[in-house]
């Protein structure tokens, strides 16, 4: 099963959600032509992407696509430790220092929780800043 977490766009729109599945669906290398079922919340502009994209053969045309009213409230659940920790930055001046920061707050989130592959560096075991200069080196 793949998934994306998160992509950062300065709007939400149908271009956004589009740039979305396509990322989720290059995540999933060697699963298959795509998702066999996409959930979404309420939003409109995410439904007219999934249709959007069976239309133009990005998506198999016999994807399911499910709604869920509290979708939102799982995604922000998971996020509320990224918020907790960009709350007190009162905000950013660039979109590109936000992606950023973002994106290293969920990295350290993801090794904490053991969820970033640790095998090739090795390091399975080590306390975590040691693992995060590592991962940084690596990158």
């Amino acid at each position: 099963m793949a998934r994306c977490d998160f992509r950062l766009s300065t709007k939400r729109d149908v271009a956004a959600a589009k740039a979305f599945f396509r990322k989720a669906i290059k995540g999933q290398k060697g699963q298959g032509s795509g998702p066999r079922t996409v959930t979404l919340d309420g939003y409109a502009a995410s439904h007219r992407a999934v249709r959007e994209m069976k239309a133009d053969g990005e998506l198999a045309a016999d994807t399911k696509l499910r709604s869920s009213k509290y979708l939102n409230n799982l995604v922000e659940q998971d996020h509320r430790g990224v918020k907790s920790r960009v709350g007190p930055t009162l905000g950013f001046k660039r979109f590109e220092t936000a992606a950023i920061t973002v994106a290293g707050i969920e990295l350290k989130r993801r090794i904490r929780k053991g969820q970033f592959r640790l095998g090739r560096l090795r390091l399975r075991g080590r306390p975590a800043p040691a693992v995060w200069e590592a991962v940084l080196a690596a990158h």
